[in-house]
């Protein structure tokens, strides 16, 4: 069986890539196709793939500003060749699954969410762009969500990442979809005893990840904070910070590790499709303390592994951190890990993999 991924860009690795690497190896023989790749940014599990892009990987800086050809990537994606595949597994939360298939392959979509630019999130990501990007968003918007639909509609088969992004595909797409929770290599992030007097966030510093509530919350209560990650607010982030909030920039993975096992506990104020960073943190014992919405309902359970705040507010914010530490020694590391056992990489490998067999065979 020849079987193609389609992937939306290939310039980092993030949670959506760390799926990718679960559904190469269930696929080891895949062919990948993507609108962007920068190799040296990328994992050797996926790099061991052969990967093929659109036209949109040889456009000028198309590596730092992919989004920017949003609009073309429609028409890239419908002039790549795919009708020799048995299997077509797009990757979607940019733009991946409006392929033209054959009549007999059967095409996937592994869904981390419709693409938040142009639903939930548009606002957030209008606001954050240059004058030229919201003059194309706001051009490109209507003709976007209409191809988002349609192409949606011509799948044989949709799987979710969360109960969060299945509503929100039966609400923008009017499908219905399984959920496959993605995993973590338990192997990897080892229970950790050890604690630091700081908290942390590791995230991308962009608007809808509310890393702005952190450092006004942080401001106030005075108490130390990291911060792991990059993008566009980090300047503007560093200079209304006091001293007590530390930006580190973006780190290997062996330091966000570290970070991670000595830390009191993880910050996760935005709303997320699923969020990889809370599992990876609560599988090394360490508790999060989460805005109450998005993917993080499938795992946080009050006062096992977490805390939830329930108004994306600094008062809100602060008022959980001082909980918190309240209780702090009933939060047991061991316990936390148990807690989201079930969300590993061989759990998620047998699931997809059974869901995809079983539509096969039909």
């Amino acid at each position: 069986m020849k079987v193609a991924i389609v992937h939306y860009w290939l310039i980092g690795m993030r949670g959506g890539e760390k799926v990718l690497e679960n559904i190469c190896e269930i696929y080891p023989k895949a062919d990948i196709f993507t609108h962007v790749y920068d190799k040296k940014s990328i994992s050797t599990k996926i790099n061991n793939h052969n990967i093929y892009t659109t036209f949109i990987n040889h456009l000028p800086l198309s590596k730092k500003y992919y989004k920017y050809y949003l609009f073309l990537m429609p028409l890239a994606l419908r002039l790549l060749n795919l009708k020799k595949y048995d299997l077509i597994i797009s990757s979607e939360s940019g733009p991946s699954k409006g392929i033209t298939k054959s009549n007999n392959s059967f095409h996937i979509c592994y869904c981390h969410t419709p693409m938040r630019y142009l639903w939930d999130f548009y606002y957030e990501y209008y606001n954050s762009l240059n004058i030229l990007g919201k003059i194309g968003l706001s051009i490109f918007k209507k003709y976007l969500k209409k191809w988002d639909v349609r192409t949606a509609s011509s799948l044989d088969l949709v799987i979710s990442n969360s109960r969060f992004v299945s509503d929100r595909i039966g609400r923008c797409w009017n499908k219905k979809s399984f959920i496959v929770h993605p995993g973590i290599d338990f192997s990897y992030y080892l229970l950790s005893k050890s604690k630091q007097n700081f908290y942390l966030v590791i995230s991308e510093l962009v608007d809808y990840k509310r890393i702005d509530l952190v450092v006004d919350a942080f401001n106030l209560n005075k108490k130390e904070i990291l911060i792991v990650g990059k993008g566009p607010l980090y300047n503007k982030l560093l200079n209304i910070s006091n001293n007590n909030i530390k930006f580190l920039g973006w780190q290997t993975e062996e330091m966000k590790l570290f970070y991670l096992q000595n830390c009191k506990a993880l910050i996760f104020p935005g709303i997320e499709d699923f969020g990889i960073v809370p599992l990876e943190s609560m599988a090394v014992g360490k508790p999060v303390i989460a805005y109450k919405c998005g993917g993080v309902l499938d795992y946080l359970k009050e006062d096992l592994n977490g805390k939830y705040f329930n108004e994306q507010t600094t008062d809100s914010l602060n008022y959980c951190i001082q909980n918190f530490e309240l209780n702090e020694k009933t939060f047991v590391p061991s316990k936390i890990r148990k807690s989201i056992e079930n969300f590993s990489n061989s759990n998620f490998k047998n699931k997809f993999k059974e869901i995809v067999d079983l539509q096969l065979k039909r």
